[in-house]
C-alpha cells in the first residue's frame, strides 16, 4: 500500500482518518452490484436509490456502522425449485456501503416498485469563531529545579 503523500503536510492536523476512509470509498467503488443513484432533493437533503429486484423488506437491512451506511441483502429461498430458461435478473446476496461525511443523518429508508431509497440530512453548519487567550508562560519549565546558588562563608 503506499501512502499518499498528501496527508503527511503539517498543515493537515487530525485529518490522519481520511486516508483509510479514502481507502475504503476506493473500494466500495469498485463494487457493481447492485446499481445505484445518489441525488440531491433538497438543499441539504441527499437519496441513495439502490436497485433491488426481487428482494422483499425482510431481505433487505440498513444499517450505519461508524462512519458507513451499510445495506445488506439476502436471499430468500423461494427460488428452490424453479427452472429458468434464461436468468437475467440478478438475485444475489450483496453488501454496499457508502462512506458518510460527519454529520450526515440518516433520515429514512423507503422501498418503492423495486427501488431501495435512503434518504440523508447533510445539517448546514455555521462558522464558529473561537478566540484563545494567550496566557503567560511559567518561567521555568514544567519539571526542572531551580537551584540557588548562595555563597558559603
Amino acid at each position: 500500500m503506499s501512502r499518499n503523500i498528501a496527508f503527511n503536510s503539517p498543515f493537515l492536523l487530525g485529518f490522519d482518518h481520511l486516508e483509510s476512509m479514502l481507502e475504503s470509498a476506493a473500494k466500495a467503488s469498485a463494487e457493481g452490484y447492485p446499481p445505484y443513484n445518489i441525488e440531491q432533493i433538497g438543499e441539504n437533503k441527499l437519496r441513495i436509490s439502490l436497485a433491488v429486484a426481487g428482494f422483499t423488506m425482510d431481505n433487505l437491512a440498513v444499517s450505519v456502522e461508524d462512519t458507513q451506511l451499510v445495506v445488506r441483502g439476502k436471499c430468500s429461498k423461494s427460488d428452490e425449485g424453479r427452472v429458468f430458461i434464461h436468468r437475467g435478473i440478478a438475485k444475489r446476496q450483496f453488501q454496499r456501503t457508502f462512506v458518510l461525511a460527519e454529520g450526515i443523518e440518516i433520515s429514512g429508508a423507503t422501498m418503492d416498485n423495486g427501488l431501495l431509497h435512503v434518504d440523508m440530512d447533510r445539517p448546514v453548519h455555521e462558522p464558529e469563531v473561537r478566540s484563545i487567550k494567550i496566557e503567560k508562560a511559567d518561567p521555568a519549565p514544567a519539571g526542572t529545579k531551580t537551584i540557588d546558588i548562595e555563597a558559603e562563608e
